[in-house]
């Protein structure tokens, strides 16, 4: 990657895009980002990033100010559970119809792993039972791989920096506690990105879920100790699926070793 003629258009600019754009700046890349938050637009302007306000949800146009060629487009806005698939599609309609009036090298989607449904055992991009899957997350990845050379990454759970485990059940009651832990670190999810743009990899589908899977009980636990965050009040049975979900297919196309290869490091 050239980075001095690099130019890296990310498209809905939540927690990974504008940390994406944050590594990209620092690496003399010119990065255009969209959010549909007016103070984080200012904020990423006043950081020298070229944020613009866009609402896929009403809105397809390129602004006039936008460059019509880009060499790497990440799109990053969410197919929420709180929406209807109604919306889901008029908004990735948009998305569509937006990436489709620019020129550019290679395309990634973020989704999730929440794709797949909660069943026993190991699942990977091998899991094909359509009837099973997230309606709202398969009708956007199957918008998003209609554009040409799309790669889609199924994001596990996040956490880095503020996003830290144990704080979510401090002096609460953990009924999750013997779930296997598909999660990865920020940090992961960022160089994946650099690396997919940077190869010749210009399709594929791909899990970004840390390669090791401790208990979440034991990841709160060590979370709790690392971070100083007070132990839930008790651990009690609850959802015990032991679903695992594979990052076998990246680390081996992508020949990547994770920097966070468990939770329990984080």
């Amino acid at each position: 990657m050239n980075l001095k003629t690099t130019r890296i258009l990310i498209l809905g600019c939540g927690w990974v895009g504008e940390e994406f754009a944050v590594q990209c700046r620092n690496q003399g890349i010119e990065v255009w980002v969209s959010t549909t938050n007016t103070e984080k637009c200012h904020r990423l302007r006043g950081d020298g990033t070229f944020a613009f306000l866009m609402d896929f949800d009403v809105d397809k146009n390129v602004p006039d100010f936008l460059p019509d060629t880009f060499d790497y487009i990440l799109t990053s806005v969410p197919a929420s559970s709180k929406n209807t698939i109604e919306t889901v599609s008029h908004r990735f309609d948009n998305i569509l119809s937006f990436i489709r009036l620019l020129q550019y090298r290679k395309h990634i989607f973020l989704s999730s792993i929440g794709i797949y449904p909660d069943i026993e055992g190991r699942v990977d991009e091998h899991f094909n039972d359509q009837e099973a899957l997230n309606p709202l997350l398969a009708l956007a990845e199957e918008k998003m791989t209609s554009l040409s050379r799309t790669i889609v990454f199924r994001l596990g759970g996040l956490f880095g920096k503020n996003r830290i485990f144990a704080k979510y059940f401090a002096g609460k009651i953990c009924t999750t506690g013997e779930q296997p832990a598909n999660f990865v670190h920020l940090q992961d999810v960022i160089q994946l990105i650099f690396l997919a743009f940077s190869t010749d990899l210009e399709h594929g589908l791909f899990n970004i879920v840390c390669p090791e899977h401790p208990s979440k009980e034991e990841v709160i636990i060590a979370s709790a100790a690392k971070y100083g965050y007070e132990l839930p009040i008790s651990f009690e049975p609850g959802q015990t699926t032991q679903k695992i979900v594979s990052s076998d297919r990246v680390i081996q196309t992508l020949d990547y070793t994770f920097l966070y290869p468990s939770p329990l490091n984080f």
